[in-house]
């Protein structure tokens, strides 16, 4: 048994034929592919006499809430497993088994098992945990116990390998049935008649492409499991290390599926391609898909209308951009089986640093670099040098709506002049005319922009003209939605970063052999920073935070290739200096700039950021406690060397202080962190002070102090974690609770003279670094028992012999960032689910680094507006209103006519169901916004009988009708309503995060470079690395 923990054949051997003789159940396989393939695994026959399926017992008696929805649960994993393994065992028995009959030749056998390849050791992976699980399930009442059932079941690598190899073989194993089906009719027919048999009508397609979807399935199950397992039972850690494992083996399997369809993709691609240069670039090992999608190529004619729209293909590989035309036709009864490969045909191909992305308010390009630049026209029309951007067509009709606007105003001065009174002719009316042209004009300003988020326009370089100056030709494509326009731009924006020097080699794998990572795979390093420049480096990094503010004149591109919106506070102090300086930088664009400087009177050791509580809070307890103070909106609490603490406002640079804490030991103040009404600071005697906030008030009472002695030694890291406080002193960590203030303490490294320096939280971890000792700790959040060490000096090859420890700790987006007392930065995956961050992949070592130690990482994260992913949302918000949903008020326009507002929603019904509603033109109406002109004095001008038109009725006539009906009323779609209960969860599934890493430290150098190549700046200046990430959507 010990040669076979070492992995030798002969050890293998001697344990599979133990294996068998004990396990009535196993015997030895019939190999019929490879022998090397096949080593290792064993059949597995599962006998339903002595091995019956899972099933639970009755469920007795007095169970909580909680177990009983845990029971429903582990039915959902039986059923869900049971399925699994009919659909796998359907494959073996209906469609392998019957193509390798000798008697039946439909496909050759050898393309038979290529097919299936992995599929049976899959099902007897599958075949042992229901063993187990069905075990399992038996004494459920007594154990209620499953993680660990997961983990031992799934944590193996030969399960990795298994899906590996299946996922890895599946594109191919399609392309063959689809050849299959074309050359062989029996083959053909074979595949229909097992689908019209079928039960379910299932297609072989359908059925195999369950395997890529299991650990998925896997994961929600137990998240849910997880939900309703209360934090004390046996089984709570158990189901995080498991939905680690799942979360971690899903992820390389993903990451094995992303990369076989880029590959199948650009083999399709370079089978299309006749250009030497391009079909260099497709059979390149360098080569790398970043993104590809299937778009709409629009083309205009000259008035702006749509001549032709087509759909094209685009990649963007390396540095080039590609566009192919997509031929997806196919035999149809094939179609229905499997999909069918597209075959593309190169269109044209453009240099990535040559394309630019052209938004709306871009007039034209034309004169920019001696660039013409043309727009794409069908074949009649004819070239011309000026480029109308965005929809022609609507640009036309707001220029009308300005002219038409000019003119009534005109009129509105003249009808101001009449002599005589008049009921629908008065500067009333003509007033309202007005303003319903205004509004119309912001409806149409805002059309604009609502087709512009699924309008990408890209300016691509062309054939020079006769005299040889450069021509850059305009394209137009229509997205899916909204978000697919911002991620072109922002992978567009981040290929080119990726194509600096700094970031073709920007990372490396110490483990694979020196390979290097690059474009958009890891961060990318997008600029360098000095800071504090202008006081002669005296002062000494020490802390960061990001202070998110969004910026509603951001375009629609820019808010996508920006940094994450809002301002970044770099504060520091100390050196030569006894005072202290806070910078503030706006993110607002591509690249960081300089905004603020604030000086303080002694050096800042720490930052805390506090969010301003939500309005509906607010609201609530100003109607409960009377008039509420003045907002203060966010703050940010900046912590001083001589004991105070500045409680500064953040409401975009215009910074004030509004509150100055004092300890009473007047001690310098190393960590701050708020949780609930308190707010926590770390001091350098080894004692906590926390303040308390009264109630209803935003900021903290100053006589409110109260010191809690954790020890001797500087409290250098605080934490918050759920509703406690974690607390670091010495190689204690002590946890206080938020609400009672009681306190519960646990060693975190056994060596006194090792202080916890660094904590940071994800899932059901936290990680710690210390002062000393190049080590970081891994500790469960619930019963704070360690659960991992990583020896991070093992885990690259830049860190020099001698003393190395972790100056500075992140998580964010599933990367564990180690800073180091070197300068090199260290980067670990970790899982972002509700399990354990444990690190179970290979460093990546950034080979920008910093001259000094790595003062400080920090994230900055933020959410795009919700409006710039909704795309025509005044459309659906008026069809809303036009239901009766939108409540009483959709004619109350800004306040205006206050006292009409109690008829809308009567006005509305009348609108309604009066009989020329029903033949509404397509195009908008301009009538009136008055409900009735015959409230208003004088006579009715008109040239109908008098008799025709009486005063007092109180009927709605076609011509005083209001001059946009309310159910289309502009200003109801512009100022939106909130959205209801049942209608977040849709805006939460439209969440894109830009995020942002920050480094500081002293100086900029390259290493893994040759001694020539290598590059270092002045060691001396603080200097902030910024790096980015690609956008992401959540839920």
């Amino acid at each position: 048994m010990k040669a076979a923990r070492n992995g030798t054949k002969e050890g293998l051997g001697r344990r599979k034929l133990a294996m068998i003789r004990k396990v009535s159940f196993l015997q030895r396989k019939d190999s019929t592919g490879d022998g090397k393939d096949d080593a290792g695994y064993i059949d597995v026959f599962l006998c339903e006499v002595k091995h019956p399926p899972p099933q639970l017992c009755p469920m007795p008696e007095g169970l909580s809430s909680q177990q009983v929805v845990r029971r429903l649960i582990l039915r959902s994993i039986v059923q869900s497993e049971s399925s699994y393994l009919d659909s796998l065992k359907r494959i073996l028995q209906e469609y392998q088994k019957p193509l390798l009959e000798t008697q039946s030749v439909i496909l050759n056998p050898k393309k038979v098992r290529q097919i299936f390849h992995r599929l049976h050791e899959i099902y007897q992976c599958h075949c042992m945990f229901q063993i187990a699980l069905a075990s399992r399930v038996a004494e459920w009442d007594q154990s209620e116990k499953i993680g660990d059932l997961f983990v031992a079941s799934f944590s193996k690598s030969m399960v990795l390998n298994l899906y590996s190899d299946y996922i890895n073989n599946f594109t191919s194993a399609m392309a063959l049935i689809k050849k299959a089906c074309l050359s062989k009719p029996a083959f053909l027919d074979f595949l229909k008649r097992k689908q019209a048999s079928s039960p379910d009508r299932i297609t072989l397609y359908g059925l195999m492409v369950k395997p890529i979807q299991r650990f998925p399935q896997f994961i929600l199950l137990l998240q849910d499991m997880l939900k309703n397992t209360p934090r004390s039972h046996s089984d709570r850690l158990p189901l995080q290390l498991a939905l680690t494992e799942l979360e971690t083996l899903a992820e390389k399997l993903n990451e094995q599926k992303r990369l076989a369809d880029q590959e199948a993709e650009i083999q399709h691609l370079a089978h299309s391609t006749g250009e030497r240069n391009l079909n260099k670039l497709l059979n390149s090992e360098q080569r790398q898909l970043i993104h590809c999608e299937l778009l709409t190529e629009i083309v205009f004619g000259d008035k702006g209308q749509v001549i032709k729209s087509k759909e094209r293909k685009v990649f963007l590989i390396n540095d080039t951009l590609i566009c192919a035309n997509v031929n997806l036709k196919g035999p149809p009864d094939i179609n229905t089986l499997v999909p069918v490969g597209p075959k593309y045909t190169v269109k044209w191909s453009a240099s990535l640093l040559q394309t630019q992305v052209v938004e709306v308010g871009q007039d034209s390009l034309q004169g920019k670099d001696g660039v013409i630049t043309a727009r794409c026209h069908s074949s009649t029309a004819s070239i011309t040098g000026k480029v109308l951007l965005g929809p022609p067509r609507l640009y036309q009709e707001l220029e009308e709506l300005q002219h038409d606007l000019a003119v009534v105003e005109e009129v509105s001065l003249l009808v101001g002049t009449l002599h005589g009174i008049y009921q629908n002719l008065n500067t009333t009316v003509s007033q309202d005319w007005c303003l319903a042209l205004q509004r119309l004009i912001r409806l149409k300003e805002e059309e604009i922009q609502n087709a512009n988020k699924c309008r990408l326009r890209l300016s691509v370089p062309g054939k020079p003209d006769k005299s040889g100056r450069p021509v850059s030709i305009m394209v137009v494509f229509n997205t899916p939605n909204p978000f697919s326009k911002i991620s072109w731009v922002n992978r567009l924006h981040l290929a080119k970063i990726a194509q600096r020097k700094e970031n073709t080699s920007g990372w490396e794998c110490a483990e694979e052999d020196g390979k290097t990572k690059a474009l958009l795979s890891c961060p990318l390093l997008t600029c360098k920073l000095s800071v504090f420049s202008s006081r002669t480096h005296t002062l000494k990094l020490e802390a960061a935070l990001h202070s998110p503010s969004q910026s509603r004149l951001l375009g629609f591109c820019t808010a996508s290739t920006s940094l994450p919106q809002g301002y970044l506070w770099v504060a520091g102090g100390g050196g030569n200096s006894n005072h202290g300086q806070v910078e503030i930088f706006s993110l607002n664009r591509a690249s960081a700039r300089l905004v603020k400087t604030l000086p303080l009177r002694a050096p800042v050791l720490c930052l805390e950021y506090v969010k301003e509580p939500c309005p509906s809070t607010v609201l609530q307890e100003g109607t409960e406690k009377g008039p509420r103070a003045a907002k203060t909106g966010n703050i940010i609490c900046v912590g001083l060397q001589d004991g105070s603490i500045h409680v500064q406002s953040s409401v975009d640079t215009a910074v004030q202080c509004l509150l100055t804490l004092v300890n009473p030991d007047n001690c310098p103040v190393l960590c701050l962190k708020h949780l609930l009404s308190f707010l926590f600071a770390g001091l350098a005697n080894g004692k906590v002070a926390i303040y308390h906030r009264k109630t209803g008030e935003r900021l903290w009472d100053v006589d409110s102090c109260k010191l809690v002695s954790l020890g001797s030694k500087p409290v250098y890291c605080l934490l918050t974690l759920e509703d406690t406080m974690w607390a670091s002193c010495e190689n204690q960590v002590t946890v206080i609770q938020g609400d009672s203030l009681c306190m519960q303490s646990f060693e975190a490294h056994s060596d006194p003279d090792f202080h916890v320096s660094h904590m940071v939280h994800s899932g059901g971890g936290v990680w710690m670094a210390f002062t000393k000792g190049s080590s970081i700790h891994l500790f469960h959040t619930e019963t704070l028992q360690q659960l991992q060490e990583i020896n991070i000096s093992t885990r690259t090859n830049y860190l020099s012999p001698g003393h190395v420890c972790v100056s500075s700790l992140l998580i964010s987006q599933g990367m564990l960032w180690v800073g180091t007392s070197q300068g090199v930065i260290i980067t670990f995956s970790v899982p972002t689910l509700e399990g354990i961050p444990k690190i179970t992949g290979k460093a990546m070592t950034s080979l920008n680094a910093h001259c000094g130690a790595v003062d400080f990482l920090v994230s900055a994260s933020s959410t795009l507006a919700s409006d710039l992913l909704r795309r025509d949302s005044i459309f659906n918000i008026s069809k809303e209103s036009a239901n009766g949903e939108g409540g009483g008020g959709g004619g109350n326009v800004e306040g205006e006519r206050g006292e009409q507002k109690l008829e809308n929603s009567h006005h509305r019904e009348n609108l309604e169901t009066s009989p020329w509603k029903q033949d509404k033109p397509k195009h908008l109406l301009l009538q009136y916004h008055l409900h009735s002109t015959s409230q208003l004095p004088g006579k009715l001008l008109t040239a109908q009988p008098e008799q025709a038109n009486p005063r007092a009725s109180p009927d709605l006539q076609m011509e005083d009708g209001s001059i946009y009906e309310v159910n289309e009323d502009p200003d109801v779609w512009l100022r939106g309503r909130p959205l209801e209960l049942g209608k977040e969860g849709e805006a939460k599934r439209n969440k894109v995060t830009s995020t942002a890493i920050f480094s500081g430290g002293r100086g900029y150098r390259r290493i893994g470079l040759s001694a020539s190549e290598e590059t270092c700046s002045d060691s001396s200046e603080n200097t902030l690395l910024v790096w980015q990430l690609p956008l992401t959507l959540s839920q």
